[in-house]
Parts: structure tokens; sequence; C-alpha cells
């Protein structure tokens, strides 16, 4: 919800990471069956009620479109990435992020931004363009197993699953930085009125802290919450998936 100047104002950033942060490139894709989903969600954004909409489809020629649109309370935030298997891997061929405060008092707190990213594996570069200062352009030299910040979502789930270390190498905002998440324990969680066992995993940054949980043969996490500072910034809480 993966809610100026881009640094000044650090909502879609912080969403990105957020969805993610939480989030696909793959050491390797072997067990891991790529089906379709729809998942929604229950979304609450600094204290404003919204809904999101989480989505895993076919985009043709053998890549698929990953995405997350939220709406509620004047409020309308979307991203996506559009992915490919290559060599044993997934990795990112397109992004998109946008934000916009329509009404409200989302449209003093949420200002209108749109983003896109183009990765060119040819090139070997990753390049942005839109509302993005110019040091946040790129290009930046991609590697195998780069992934942008929606496919961590599906790396953690997979990853968890599988046992492997939880450390990501995350190019976005025109530049490349290293991701490490941890196994915080487990504890049992409401999804839809049932109680699911699930596994909670943490990335820590300063004063930003992101807390996913991870449901055994559930394709999303569970709940996703992002703090800043010790308060609540954004939650997603899963409310069903087919």
């Amino acid at each position: 919800m993966n809610m100026g100047k881009h640094r000044s104002n650090p909502s879609l950033a912080m969403a990105r990471r957020l969805m993610f942060a939480t989030a696909l490139c793959l050491a390797s894709t072997a067990g891991w069956a790529v089906e379709p989903f729809s998942a929604q969600y229950r979304a609450n954004y600094m204290g404003m009620q919204g809904n999101g909409r989480m989505t895993l489809q076919p985009a043709g020629a053998g890549r698929w479109r990953y995405s997350l649109d939220v709406t509620g309370m004047g409020a309308r935030l979307s991203q996506s990435t559009t992915f490919e298997e290559h060599g044993g891997r997934w990795r990112p061929v397109s992004s998109s992020d946008s934000q916009a405060g329509e009404s409200g008092l989302a449209a003093m707190l949420v200002k209108k931004r749109s983003v896109e990213a183009t990765y060119d594996w040819n090139k070997g570069e990753a390049r942005w363009s839109g509302d993005v200062d110019e040091d946040e352009a790129g290009p930046v030299v991609l590697r195998a197993g780069d992934m942008d910040g929606m496919l961590m979502n599906l790396a953690l789930v997979r990853d968890v699953a599988a046992g492997e270390p939880l450390e990501y190498r995350l190019v976005e905002d025109g530049r490349a930085k290293p991701q490490k998440f941890r196994v915080d324990g487990t504890e049992s969680i409401d999804v839809a009125g049932e109680s699911k066992q699930a596994t909670r995993v943490v990335r820590e940054d300063g004063s930003r802290k992101i807390t996913a949980w991870i449901v055994d043969g559930m394709p999303v996490p569970a709940r996703i919450l992002q703090q800043r500072r010790g308060r609540d910034h954004i939650d997603l809480q899963l409310q069903s998936i087919q």
C-alpha cells in the first residue's frame, strides 16, 4: 500500500517497501507453483480505513502481473509489477506506483504522485520516470536476483516456507539496497474469523519497522504492518483469498 519531493514525503516509498516490504526474483522456482489469485485486505493508513485487493494474473508471453490496489476515505493507492522467468529466476520487467488524495482528509495527507520503472535486462539497467528527482531516475546496474518491492512479498512467502535466508537486493528509487528480514517467532492470527498459525518476520531500519505474518499454504502475507517511530503507519489484514 508494497501511501514535493519524494524524500521529503516518504509515503509512497514506504508503501513500496511494505508491499511491501513486503513483495520475487527467486534463487530457484523449483517446487513453487505460480497460480493466479485474488486476495482482499482490510487496510488502515494513518487512521484512514480502506479496502485492498492484491492479485496475480497472467500477462502474456510467459509474464505475470502482480498488483495491489487500495481505496477508501478519499485516497487511492496502486502498485503493480510485471515479471518473467529467466534462467530459473523470476525478474521484474516493469513496475508502476501511484497515489492520490481525492477528497476529505486524504486530499491533505496524500499527495498525488506517479512513478514508472523499467528493468532492461538486455542493457542490464533499471530506470525510473514520472514524479522522480534527478538522482532517483537511475540508471542502476542490474544483477541476477534483483527484485522490486512488490516481488519481495512473494519471495518472503516462498522463502519462509522453504526455510531459506530472507535476504534480498531491492532495486527501486534510483538505487539498490540490501534487505534482510529475520524470523521473530510464531503466533495465531485471525483470517476472516478463523485462527491461523503464522510465522512472523521482521525488518528494522532505524525508526522504521516492517512485520509480515506468513501462513503456510497462503500465497500472500496474512498481515503486513509497517510502523514508524513506534506508531502504526500502514496495516493490511487479509480478509479472503481465491
